[in-house]
């Protein structure tokens, strides 16, 4: 027996959102900023938002992807759309969706199967250390893989490492100086590299490349998406900013997505707001309820790239107080 809601009708969803709910999604096309504090229900709102548009013709289902921060988010996003009779939607996370999106196109790209990706970051970073010299106990290889992380989804290079941490003022990782963090920022990727293995940020990092620099790739997938829906988008990082630009294209007819009131980082939400042309703005303000493979290196591009002002994009972003 068939567990599987039955569709519902336009009237039926909209008549479940409150009025700034509501507003949400009866926007289909043009840009969407919505400012929603914690608990207004934006996620209802954007979920409702997809629903709806499948339930007036606006979307197909398979052409949209959710992206969310973590596989149960997107878990959840996947079961309410189905409570809601919608079926065929992917949602995914950010890494989830670059690595489905990687391991198809790598044999033609590239040739053979993806290089395995490392578990932890911790032995790579363990062997970096002692090429260096360093040594480094437990605590020490922690930090130093956060600055590791944080230098890659931030798209800065072991190059240009000591001038861009030096300006967002980080002070280097784990007692060592900046200069010390850039030189084992590049022996880790010869680390990687001689054990054929990719590291859970190169997941994305090879997916932009393969976008940027295979047009055909790049159309492929636009093809097959046209709508996205970011969920807590003050969260993204300029790695995932950049993979969402190119997914989007210069064609694509909606984006969307729904943040918290408070970004992790201040001046986030507001910056990132540029990335739509003139949105339009609607708060939310109600409670509702290795295999033998070598890796290549990855390539690093300290370049953002914004949308198009042609773009249809929706957001919510942080409301301030």
């Amino acid at each position: 027996m068939s567990t599987e809601s039955p569709p519902r009708t336009p009237a039926a969803l909209l008549a479940a959102l409150d009025d700034d709910q509501r507003a949400v999604a009866q926007h289909l096309s043009g840009p969407l900023c919505v400012l929603a504090g914690a608990g207004t229900g934006k996620t209802r709102a954007i979920t409702y938002r997809i629903a709806h548009g499948v339930a007036v013709g606006a979307f197909m289902p398979t052409q949209v992807l959710a992206v969310t921060f973590t596989a149960r988010a997107a878990a959840e996003m996947r079961t309410r759309l189905r409570d809601l009779g919608v079926q065929g939607i992917q949602a995914r996370t950010f890494h989830a969706a670059a690595l489905r999106q990687l391991s198809y196109f790598w044999p033609q790209v590239v040739g053979g199967g993806l290089p395995r990706i490392a578990e932890h970051k911790a032995p790579l970073v363990a062997e970096a250390s002692g090429r260096l010299g360093l040594g480094a106990d437990r605590l020490a290889i922690r930090d130093l893989a956060a600055e590791i992380e944080w230098a890659k989804v931030s798209l800065v290079t072991p190059d240009d490492y000591v001038r861009a941490a030096s300006a967002a003022g980080r002070p280097g990782a784990a007692g060592h100086d900046l200069t010390t963090v850039a030189r084992l920022l590049s022996v880790y990727e010869d680390a990687k590299t001689e054990r054929g293995v990719i590291d859970f940020e190169d997941v994305l990092l090879l997916t932009v490349g393969v976008l940027a620099e295979r047009e055909d790739v790049a159309r492929t997938v636009r093809g097959q998406y046209r709508h996205f829906v970011v969920d807590e988008y003050q969260d993204v990082s300029p790695l995932q900013q950049r993979l969402l630009d190119l997914w989007l294209g210069t064609g694509t007819t909606c984006a969307s997505s729904a943040t918290s009131r408070r970004p992790s980082t201040p001046s986030r939400a507001p910056r990132r707001a540029t990335w739509w042309s003139s949105p339009r703005s609607t708060r939310a303000r109600r409670s509702s309820g290795s295999s033998g493979t070598t890796a290549p290196r990855p390539r690093w591009s300290g370049s953002r790239t914004t949308c198009s002002p042609a773009r249809d994009a929706h957001a919510t972003t942080p409301r301030s107080r």
